[in-house]
């Protein structure tokens, strides 16, 4: 009993003390927080590889098209919309995962050097809130999975009683399946981000195949002159024009998330050259992926006589139980692959800097499984709150800023010459004024307000925008370059001088005796004055 009522004390949940390389002390980070030491760095070529492969494998990157052909795109000029919002995505990805390959830190402490001290947990709580949504909504799709498998074994499931009022939402079957997904996922999410690439790797070997079975199943079926190939584009000169760009936008969103917090996942690899096949891999799956669910829909479509864009819709109407439970286990292994990358590790990561005492890795994503999983109720948005979700889906326009800003800070303004010492210090070179980097918030003060009416009216169509409407078509690049062009104009013009190095000091830099075997008392005390030091001598 007393072990119990010492857990409700605040101080029995503080962090065991970790021999912090460069922060004060532990209020303001931890070990999951400081640069990821050399033993810690394991991913490899093959395991980025395997890492997109997976994330190509799953619901929304199937149904990407579907957005595409709804407005009147032909599926000819769908296609090479996905390539192309992959291809850019994919330098995207590689121009901030270089500077997470290189400092070996994440996306919430690298967002300080760009944004401020202060400035930038206005992106880290975005990034906590947006993951958690998408958590909560990606367990949800893979609730329908396990649904989708309980029923080829068992098909008066389909029959049972629902207990659940109408207002509920969800019916008894539903809230099982949830309940039974979410059981399957929450071991996982207590696996170290070093150890979870092996997560990604089973299902780059197990869901690709599975998927071009039923891509073979679907041409076998109908041919394919037949369904969706044969629908035609019936549009011409402008009104073409932006509806290939809000195409294009569709596929530069759909992981623009993770083209901003790519450094959570690139600071573990063995070197950046590791992650430079992001380049290759991501236009090349995505693109696949786009494909078959254009073709697996449209043999639907001949053979049930309804668009069926959501997979698990399409296996509803399959005969055969064997392949209707084998076909939903790679879906729920697919989202449960994605859920992990790209949502429940990037709301445990940016938690870990709002609570570092408190916060590491893996309570982040406890935290992220109870909250994004049941406080949200992600069945009930989906019911009733379509608004909401469509405000969730247009966050690209803040997403689109924030990438480009920190790639221009880095690779432009600063030219690589960062300090991560001072990226974990309150009133470091990183402070600019009162935490604030002034350019950073003009940036994104003037790249955010056009793209904001189109927001709007995608939340609530009865209001009309007029030509505004065309800006929100391609928000995200519109954010992206506005906000990185007026940021290093910005920035060297009124550059903040006591930011600016002769070369990089990183992590590796470290004196000997900085060695995480060294006393701490010794440590900290020598890394306060050599940053201190560095200060003064900056901005004199």
């Amino acid at each position: 009993m007393h072990k119990v009522t010492a857990l409700t004390r605040p101080d029995a949940w503080v962090l065991e003390p970790q021999p912090s390389t460069f922060a004060p002390n532990s209020r303001w980070s931890n070990k999951d927080m400081d640069p990821v030491p050399p033993k810690g760095r394991t991913w490899s070529t093959f395991n980025y590889i395997a890492y997109w492969v997976s994330d190509a494998t799953n619901v929304a990157v199937w149904e990407l098209a579907s957005s595409m052909l709804a407005i009147g795109l032909s599926w000819r000029q769908a296609l090479p919309a996905i390539a192309v919002g992959h291809i850019i995505i994919s330098a995207v990805m590689v121009l901030n995962g270089t500077i997470g390959a290189r400092l070996h830190v994440g996306f919430p402490v690298l967002n300080r050097s760009s944004f401020g001290f202060w400035f930038s947990y206005f992106s880290v709580v975005s990034r906590v809130v947006l993951s958690m949504f998408w958590f909560g909504i990606q367990t949800y799709t893979g609730s329908e999975c396990v649904y989708q498998m309980l029923k080829a074994i068992w098909p008066s499931l389909a029959r049972l009683h629902n207990g659940l009022s109408d207002g509920a939402h969800i019916t008894t079957a539903g809230m099982m399946s949830y309940f039974l997904y979410w059981l399957i996922q929450f071991p996982l999410m207590l696996v170290s981000p070093q150890k979870i690439r092996w997560l990604f790797v089973v299902k780059a070997f197990v869901v690709p195949p599975a998927w071009l079975a039923m891509l073979i199943w679907a041409f076998v079926k109908v041919p394919s002159s037949e369904g969706l190939f044969e629908q035609k584009s019936n549009l011409s000169g402008s009104e073409m024009s932006y509806a290939w760009l809000s195409a294009l936008n569709s596929a530069l969103g759909i992981y623009s998330t993770l083209a901003v917090n790519i450094p959570d996942f690139t600071r573990y690899a063995k070197n950046e050259r590791a992650q430079y096949v992001q380049l290759l891999i991501i236009p090349t799956a995505f693109t696949l992926v786009g494909f078959i669910g254009i073709s697996v829909t449209s043999a639907g479509m001949a053979l049930y006589g309804d668009v069926l864009w959501d997979p698990l819709q399409l296996i509803d109407h399959w005969d055969n139980r064997a392949a209707a439970f084998f076909a939903s286990l790679t879906f729920v292994l697919a989202t449960l692959g994605t859920n992990i990358s790209a949502n429940s590790l990037s709301a445990a990561n940016d938690m870990t800097v709002l609570f570092p005492r408190y916060i590491n890795i893996r309570r982040g994503q406890v935290l992220c499984a109870l909250l994004g999983g049941w406080a949200l109720c992600p069945w009930e948005i989906l019911a009733s709150a379509q608004g909401f979700l469509s405000f969730m889906n247009g966050y690209t326009v803040f997403l689109g800023p924030f990438a480009g800003i920190m790639i221009a800070d880095y690779w432009i303004v600063h030219k690589c010459k960062v300090d991560v010492p001072a990226m974990y210090k309150p009133h470091g070179r990183y402070r600019y004024t009162y935490g604030f980097n002034w350019r950073a918030v003009v940036a994104i003060l003037v790249s955010v307000p056009p793209n904001m009416p189109g927001l709007i009216s995608s939340i609530n169509p009865k209001i009309d925008v007029g030509g505004a409407m065309k800006v929100f078509d391609f928000a995200w690049l519109f954010g992206f370059f506005t906000a990185s062009v007026i940021y290093t104009v910005l920035s060297l013009a009124f550059p903040a001088r006591e930011t600016f190095l002769p070369a990089a000091i990183t992590s590796d830099d470290a004196p000997a005796e900085d060695a995480p075997d060294a006393p701490r008392s010794e440590k900290s005390s020598h890394l306060d004055r050599k940053s201190v030091e560095e200060e003064v001598h900056a901005v004199a």
